[in-house]
């Protein structure tokens, strides 16, 4: 396991460096699409750096905003607060996560932070709503998994720093063949730059999302599940709630293309998780399978 977290530690950090370059090189093209001379590369470098550091270290918060989740409460979580408290003692992390609640009818969850010292919870009130006791404790369980094999960090900067790319790529586009139609005539060649660098990223930047995204291996999936078990001592319970998510039919309204990783079950319902190259998540069989072999 230590091992494992070193490796995690260590891909993050490289996650992180080629998030800062290649941002630095999309600024950097479009400064001098724009003519922009010499203070091109000088915008560029002070643009990726504020947003590497921005997305790092804010990544648990911009997550949740995009899930639109808030706290939970003891009042009316209380369930769910006592089984993290449990966990929290026979998993052996050093800090309690912070818990938030998304309102929708899916049962799905996600663990996300940059460390265990700033790691947040996040389950959905479908999760609440259709899961048992033992069942809600297994999923708990796997996300604190994530939390204490440090994967929380690795998906929490793939998210946002995937989504940023592909939100900047999109922006980029716009401005070549919208903005450069209102001076064709001045700056054609300009604006031809623009869109043709814009077309290019446009293109790769979702191919490059994705494999950002299974730069974190499905493997990881099977450990915290491994894990979670050695938590709570019951593999039924996790399976039973594995089944139970799989198997609803609710879309995720929160969900996006960039966070999909994050969740215990993949959160698109048109999407079945399996075992192909460009799957997230492993199958659920296989997970299933993998559990029964532990009892």
């Amino acid at each position: 396991m230590f091992e494992d977290i070193k490796k995690n530690k260590m891909k993050s950090w490289f996650i992180v460096l080629l998030f800062l370059v290649f941002i630095s090189l999309i600024v950097y093209y479009i400064c001098m699409a724009l003519d922009l001379g010499p203070m091109s590369i000088v915008i560029a470098m002070i643009f990726s750096i504020a947003s590497t550091w921005g997305s790092y270290y804010y990544s648990d918060k911009i997550v949740l905003t995009l899930n639109k989740a808030r706290p939970a409460t003891k009042e009316e979580n209380l369930k769910l607060v006592n089984i993290l408290d449990a966990l929290v003692v026979s998993s052996g992390l050093p800090c309690t996560p912070k818990l938030y609640i998304v309102e929708d009818t899916q049962p799905n969850a996600f663990a996300t932070g940059r460390n265990p010292q700033n790691a947040v919870i996040c389950v959905t009130t479908g999760l609440l709503d259709k899961l048992e006791y033992y069942e809600l404790e297994g999923v708990i369980a796997h996300e604190m998994a994530h939390i204490k094999n440090y994967d929380i960090r690795l998906s929490a900067v793939v998210s946002v720093m995937v989504g940023f790319v592909v939100m900047l790529s999109d922006w980029f586009t716009r401005i070549a063949f919208w903005g450069g139609s209102r001076d064709r005539d001045n700056d054609s060649n300009g604006n031809a730059i623009l869109m043709l660098i814009g077309l290019v990223f446009l293109i790769l930047s979702p191919i490059f999302g994705k494999l950002m995204q299974l730069s974190i291996s499905r493997k990881r999936e099977f450990l915290a599940d491994a894990t979670a078990i050695e938590f709570t001592r019951n593999p039924d319970g996790l399976i039973s709630a594995l089944e139970k998510i799989s198997g609803d039919p609710n879309q995720l309204k929160t969900a996006n293309k960039s966070t999909e990783n994050m969740y215990i079950v993949n959160p698109f319902r048109g999407k079945k998780s399996s075992s192909s190259l460009w799957s997230t998540h492993p199958s659920i069989e296989d997970r299933v399978e993998a559990l029964r072999n532990l009892k």
